[in-house]
């Protein structure tokens, strides 16, 4: 067993030479290790080890995805843990319910049981992030992100939304969760801030202890990691929301002093409750990255901090070590990682690891100190003497379980609990439901929106209200309170209403991302598209007035928004019970107010989109109450950002190129004709473009080509570097109709400067496509940069051409992760 503290140490730990590195282990809070000496357990864990062979040891300590592992290579090199990514589902399917999963969960727990050579059996830790819910289910309860839950400001929920969500988790035969998320977003442009539940140190710590023993059980108690509750992880150790300009796996340039006050708040209430898992963090401290930082990861966290359990790291991460590789990382184990998360990469791993400690490289006892940590984890959790996953007690009727009716329930007060009221002039709210109300915007009936990110996909993306069984949308929502007192409501999106409404509900916001997808520039709410601002003048114009509410993972900079609507109503991503919504905004039928407004603002809201302006639009802590009738005067329209704003991720919207962007018809004889326009047809006429209705009127393009030479591209008014999102597996995904392909000689590029380019096929897979339908065709970026594009300098970031005769339509080109065919790179 390690050492309580260090504080008796009088000399700091430098890492790397460098004062600004360097680590004082005796000013860290201190934390206890709730768990008394086990004689009884370290019998067992010794008795285990010493059965074991390097071969065995070795591979306890490597995690892969199920996309890159089968059964077979568990029975086969021992390992101790498996995951199922953000995109990882049961045979490579887009989504997965509860009988999938728990299929899936029986065929890895029989493999690593199965010692009919006589070696020790060693049960698996399966690892998932049911960071909102049971989010890889379909029809699991998607409780609202962290940032809305943090505007509750309540304990207690946050305790029975873990032991639901632990409940569903353990009814798909899965036993650990990659959560709570504990990071102190302080920079919200980072594309991760809605995993935290606010930038205050103190209301994530008193989270981090509720969410922690929701999810495991109280320490001490018979429901501590009992059937019905799962392994909780603490991440991301640490720092990782405070990166420089809130940069996803970046470093935070901060103090050490900065990173206990702040950063390191949650750990040792977590510790404290007993947390069995602690995730290391992508992101760099001063330059030195986390997974290779001894000094924080062993003598504060192991020693100072008193954490006994597993050290995991995080997707490939200690490839970033400089001298690692995905497949190579002695460094990481060295410096106190118990267990490296290799998704892809585990079979190199492994190699390479069990030959650094044959030869000395990883010493002996850090090898087995780290077996023994995990083996301590899988006996504290009842592992050995489970059993089946299908078996167990909440799996035999998962139906029952997940998305049952107690659990919606309590998501849907989860939902009311974190709205917070930003405006409410004239006292527009509570809404009369007698009355004639419309209900319009984009994130009015989509079920997608209003969960965000880390929902059945990793990014979010990809899905539409029949994917969610049981869930409803906001505006579904309202409607059924509305027709239930005897009013009327109708979902217009448009807002293009059958009767002139008394008032309009306009449900509006960020489109769902996960991590860098998310990371942004400033925080300016869609920049150069003004469609959801239109929307609302539009109603108000009309004499309507306007509710305005906003689905956010975070605080953007909205103030035109806010001074067009009447009222105005920070939502964030409340998740599967839209009607929560419904019960705070309307009143009783017989007008009594039924729920008011609870929540109070976890995060500053900004007063510019410039991060870090003070004072901030609304403070932390504001959040109205129906009883407070004061007048919101008109907010300044001044953004503070000069000079034009363009996304990194969407070149061409409604067959128009974005803001920011151009796009040109190339002729065969090279002369460029401009295409941001509805027709135009190059000089030589070897192209030829023209106005599509698709869901609109003339919201797409056709093209048309006369010879092979020739080509359509957007261009972009500055270099992009989309290096990261290639390492991040991002595809560019064209939303496209095949009319005509006499031949298989269309391709797909991108361009990065003068005779620099990458051109990946696309005939073969166009050709596989139906004529006359929409389909999402997705290239990874990776194939583009092995085709020669530098990823670091593109400047036309989607070019296409095709061979004579060819006529495709084109509606969207942007990035993301889910397409409805994807392009595999060529070898």
């Amino acid at each position: 067993m390690l050492a309580a503290t260090l504080s008796c140490l009088p000399l700091a730990v430098a890492i790397a030479g460098s004062p600004a590195t360097a680590v004082h282990p005796d000013r860290w809070p201190s934390a206890h290790w709730p768990f008394p000496a086990d004689p009884a357990l370290e019998h067992k864990v010794a008795g285990l080890i010493a059965k074991m062979t390097v071969e065995e040891k070795v591979g306890q300590l490597i995690q892969a995805d199920i996309l890159s592992v089968t059964p077979d290579d568990v029975r086969k090199y021992h390992l101790g843990a498996i995951l199922a990514g953000g995109n990882s589902k049961p045979g490579g399917a887009l989504t997965a319910d509860a009988k999938q999963w728990l299929a899936l969960s029986d065929a890895f727990y029989r493999a690593a049981m199965d010692r009919h050579d006589g070696r020790p059996a060693i049960p698996l830790l399966f690892g998932i992030d049911a960071v909102h819910g049971h989010n890889n289910t379909v029809g699991a309860t998607l409780f609202p992100q962290n940032s809305a839950l943090g505007n509750a400001r309540d304990p207690e929920l946050i305790r029975q939304i873990g032991a639901a969500t632990a409940a569903e988790v353990r009814a798909t035969g899965i036993n650990w969760t990659f959560a709570p998320t504990i990071a102190v977003p302080q920079d919200v442009r980072w594309g991760r801030s809605y995993e935290g539940y606010s930038q205050d140190p103190k209301l994530v710590a008193e989270y981090s202890r509720a969410m922690v023993e929701g999810l495991q059980g109280r320490v001490g108690t018979p429901q501590f990691l009992d059937n019905a509750h799962v392994i909780a992880t603490a991440k991301h150790f640490l720092g990782d929301g405070g990166t420089k300009d809130g940069k996803d796996q970046g470093d935070a340039e901060i103090s050490e002093q900065q990173l206990i006050d702040i950063h390191a708040a949650g750990y040792p209430p977590a510790i404290d409750a007993g947390v069995q898992t602690i995730m290391a963090s992508f992101s760099s401290w001063n330059g030195v990255k986390m997974h290779g930082n001894k000094a924080l990861l062993t003598d504060v966290l192991k020693q100072r901090m008193d954490f006994q359990g597993l050290l995991v790291g995080d997707w490939n991460a200690h490839g970033q070590i400089p001298g690692c590789s995905n497949t190579d990382c002695p460094i990481a184990y060295n410096a106190g990682m118990d267990m490296l998360m290799a998704p892809d990469s585990w079979k190199g791993l492994y190699e390479h690891t069990l030959a650094e400690v044959k030869s000395g490289t990883i010493p002996m006892a850090r090898l087995d100190d780290a077996v023994a940590r995990i083996l301590r984890v899988k006996f504290r959790a009842g592992l050995f003497t489970a059993g089946l996953p299908s078996a167990q007690p909440l799996a035999r009727h998962p139906d029952r379980v997940i998305g049952s009716p107690a659990h919606r329930a309590l998501a849907r007060r989860a939902v009311r609990e974190s709205l917070v009221l930003l405006k409410n002039n004239g006292g527009l709210l509570p809404l009369d439901p007698r009355k004639r109300i419309l209900v319009a915007g984009e994130g009015a009936d989509n079920i997608s929106r209003q969960c965000g990110g880390w929902t059945l996909t990793w990014q979010g993306t990809g899905l539409n209200n029949k994917d969610f069984p049981g869930a409803q949308s906001i505006g579904a929502g309202i409607v059924a309170q509305v027709k239930a007192a005897g009013g009327h409501a109708e979902i217009a999106t448009d807002g293009h209403y059958t009767h002139k409404p008394d008032v309009a509900v306009v449900v509006f916001g960020e489109d769902p991302y996960a991590e860098f997808q998310g990371d942004l520039p400033n925080l300016l709410y869609r920049p150069g598209d003004d469609h959801d601002l239109e929307l609302i003048r539009q109603l108000k114009a009309q004499g309507i007035p306007v509710v305005a509410v906003f689905l956010s993972g975070r605080p953007l900079w909205v103030n035109r928004e806010i001074n067009a609507a009447d009222a105005f109503v920070a939502a964030w991503l409340p998740g599967s019970e839209g009607e929560g919504v419904a019960d705070v905004l309307l009143r009783t039928r017989d007008g009594r107010i039924a729920h008011d407004f609870h929540g109070r603002l976890a995060y500053a809201w900004p007063r510019t989109a410039l991060p870090g302006q003070a004072p901030p639009q609304f403070p932390l802590g504001y959040g109205l109450r129906y009883a407070d009738h004061a007048t919101l005067p008109p907010l300044p329209e001044v953004s503070g950002i000069h000079g034009e704003q363009v996304s990194v991720g969407n070149y061409l919207e409604r067959g128009k190129p974005a803001h920011g962007y151009t796009a040109s018809l190339v002729g065969a004889d090279g002369d460029l004709v401009s295409a941001d326009v509805s027709s135009a047809t190059t000089g030589d006429h070897s192209l030829r473009m023209s106005a599509i209705d698709f869901h609109a009127q003339e919201d797409s393009r056709r093209l048309a080509w006369t010879s092979a030479r020739a080509r359509f591209t957007v261009q972009a008014r500055s270099p992009l570097d989309l290096d990261r999102q290639t390492n991040g597996d991002v595809l560019l995904v064209t939303t496209l109709r095949v009319d005509a392909l006499p031949g298989a000689d269309a391709w797909v590029g991108l361009g990065c400067g003068h005779g620099c380019q990458g051109r990946v096929s696309l005939g073969p897979t166009l050709a596989g496509l139906p004529q006359g339908q929409w389909k999402r065709v997705g290239v990874p970026l990776k194939c583009f940069r092995a085709a020669g594009a530098d990823m670091h300098h593109i400047d036309r970031p989607f070019e296409l051409g095709a061979g004579a005769g060819t006529a495709l339509t084109v509606f969207r080109v942007a990035l993301g992760t889910d397409a409805d065919q994807v392009v595999r790179c060529p070898r």
